[in-house]
């Protein structure tokens, strides 16, 4: 029989997810629900068989109802067989390892995915260069998605939008097509840098307004760091060669605001219980999934430090977790070098695109959520 036609691409090509975490798990849905012949791995045999016979994931996803022809299995080989795409939901720190028992099992000419957000210890390198030092492909047919994502919502079918960036247009856009149903929306970009790093640096300030809401501070506290920490997350971007158009989008400012206001953000909840007292082992014990921005703080400030990037928010976040300052006495926007005013900024101010950029992009990320409108130059 042939396959259904949608937008030109046949419906029904063959995809791996490999993680069977709240979020991969919700983006074999996505795939799944726009058509997709999806194999998701899950490292253990009785999560596989809950996920393919009861099509449920009751102990990540609870009370959601999985597609019918979503299946899952524990065999690596079975999931990656005929994948024409591969989606990697892993924690970041292991995404070595897995690679290293993927490769056998990988199509020559598989597009790899990732929907993970951090970077790695010791080395601070994105997903993306990890994939492309441990795997012989080309760099063309990696890709990254990023966004306000918050998994439990979407797999509700609340519906929201995701950037889906590589260096090859053509390669997010073929991810793109795939990774679009009634409920989510994907837009594309070529920033690979800007769009990875929007997504693990909007987790550091999310843990820090977790902390000041745990502590019992009030909403011109946190609007006054998330809009702080728009800056140090587009500073450090821009100073590693992102565009800062795309901190203004989805992997950006999009994906902070959710990550930041949200119960259902992981990362969140983690600063509301160190603000609340916890100690970090305490928060690492209480919390089920990984939390990334636990773990990605110290090499953003490693990598922070190599370009003179001043990070005021994210070093008060370390000195928390280090024990060394009171959640009461954390107020990273009042931090500055000296006690002369200075001027508000919005992005570097040698930055040749100028502020009115950053507020064209904001109203464009704005009119995308709004109305679901493409721009031209994707997000």
């Amino acid at each position: 029989m042939k396959a259904k036609q949608r937008q030109g691409v046949p419906v029904g090509t063959r995809v791996a997810v490999l993680g069977a975490g709240s979020w991969g798990t919700t983006f074999a849905k996505i795939l799944s629900d726009g058509g997709a012949d999806v194999v998701l791995w899950a490292r253990r045999p009785e999560l596989a068989r809950e996920i393919t016979e009861g099509r449920r994931n009751s102990d990540y996803l609870p009370g959601i109802n999985l597609p019918i022809g979503l299946r899952a299995t524990p065999h690596l080989d079975q999931a990656l067989a005929g994948a024409e795409q591969v989606f990697i939901s892993v924690p970041s720190q292991s995404l070595r390892e897995n690679l290293v028992l993927m490769e056998p099992f990988l199509e020559p000419d598989a597009i790899l995915v990732s929907l993970m957000k951090g970077v790695e210890r010791g080395s601070g390198q994105r997903m993306s260069q990890i994939i492309e030092e441990m795997l012989p492909i080309d760099p063309h047919h990696i890709a990254a998605i990023s966004g306000p994502n918050l998994a439990l919502e979407i797999a509700r079918e609340q519906p929201t939008a995701a950037v889906v960036s590589s260096t090859s247009l053509e390669t997010a856009q073929a991810v793109a097509i795939l990774a679009t149903n009634r409920y989510f929306r994907s837009y594309v970009n070529t920033d690979v840098i800007g769009t990875e790093f929007g997504g693990v640096l909007k987790n550091l300030i999310a843990v820090a307004i977790g902390i000041v809401d745990g502590v019992g501070y009030g909403e011109n506290t946190k609007a006054s760091i998330i809009t702080r920490g728009l800056v140090e997350m587009t500073d450090f971007a821009v100073a590693y060669g992102a565009q800062p158009e795309t901190l203004a989008g989805l992997a950006g400012l999009g994906d902070l605001i959710a990550t930041c206001q949200s119960p259902l953000s992981r990362n969140n909840t983690a600063g509301r219980l160190l603000g609340q007292g916890y100690s970090i082992a305490d928060v690492v014990k209480q919390m089920q999934q990984t939390t990334e921005g636990l773990a990605s703080v110290g090499p953003i400030l490693d990598l922070a430090r190599a370009k003179g990037v001043d990070m005021p928010i994210v070093e008060q976040v370390r000195q928390v977790l280090a024990g060394t300052l009171k959640p009461r006495d954390i107020a990273p926007h009042l931090t500055t070098d000296s006690a002369e005013p200075q001027g508000e900024r919005t992005i570097d101010d040698g930055q040749a695109h100028g502020s009115a950029a950053l507020w064209g992009s904001v109203k464009r990320t704005l009119d995308q959520l709004r109305h679901g409108r493409r721009s031209p130059g994707g997000n």
